[in-house]
C-alpha cells in the first residue's frame, strides 16, 4: 500500500511539475509601501505582469507610482527572466530588466538597467518563492551614475 501511495503522490508531483513555467503561463504580482525620496515621504503601490513566453522564460511589464507628495514619481519596469529547471522543486534563475522613472516638476527622468540571480523553489502546483540578489546601475543626468545592488524576496503565483 505505501509502495502504491508512493508511486501515485511521485506521479501527481510529476505531472504537475510543468505547470509552473510553462509556455503560456502568466504571473502577476502586487506591491505596496512606503519610500523616502526628494526628502519626502511616499505611498508606493504598483503591479507587475509576467508571461512566458517559451518554457522557463518570461518577459514581463510593471508599475509602481510614488504618492502623496511632490515631485510626482512614476516607473515602468521590463523584465527578461530565464528559470533553469535543475530539480522539480528548485528553479534557479537569472534575469536582466529595463526601468525607466517619470518624474515630475523641475527633475529630468532617468533609467535603470540591471541584473538579477537568484532561487526559486516551488510551494505548490502553481505557486514558489524566490530570493535573489539585484544590481542595477542607474544613468541620470541629475545624479551621478552609480551601481546599487540589494536583495530581493517574492512570492509568485502562476496561471
Amino acid at each position: 500500500m505505501k509502495k502504491i501511495l508512493s508511486t501515485l503522490l511521485l506521479l501527481v508531483s510529476l505531472s504537475q511539475a510543468d505547470l509552473l513555467f510553462t509556455a503560456g503561463q502568466k504571473n502577476f504580482g502586487f506591491s505596496l509601501g512606503s519610500s523616502t525620496g526628494f526628502g519626502n515621504d511616499y505611498t508606493v503601490a504598483g503591479a507587475e505582469v509576467n508571461y512566458f513566453i517559451q518554457d522557463n522564460l518570461s518577459v514581463g511589464v510593471g508599475y509602481l507610482g510614488y504618492f502623496g507628495d511632490d515631485p510626482k514619481i512614476h516607473q515602468i519596469t521590463v523584465p527578461l527572466t530565464y528559470y533553469y529547471p535543475i530539480s522539480i522543486t528548485n528553479y534557479p534563475y537569472a534575469g536582466l530588466f529595463y526601468k525607466h522613472t517619470f518624474i515630475s516638476d523641475d527633475y529630468e527622468d532617468y533609467d535603470v538597467y540591471g541584473v538579477r540571480v537568484g532561487m526559486s523553489v516551488r510551494i505548490g502546483p502553481r505557486s514558489y518563492v524566490s530570493v535573489g540578489w539585484v544590481e542595477e546601475y542607474t544613468d541620470a543626468n541629475n545624479v551621478e551614475d552609480e551601481w546599487d545592488g540589494h536583495a530581493e524576496a517574492n512570492i509568485g503565483f502562476t496561471f
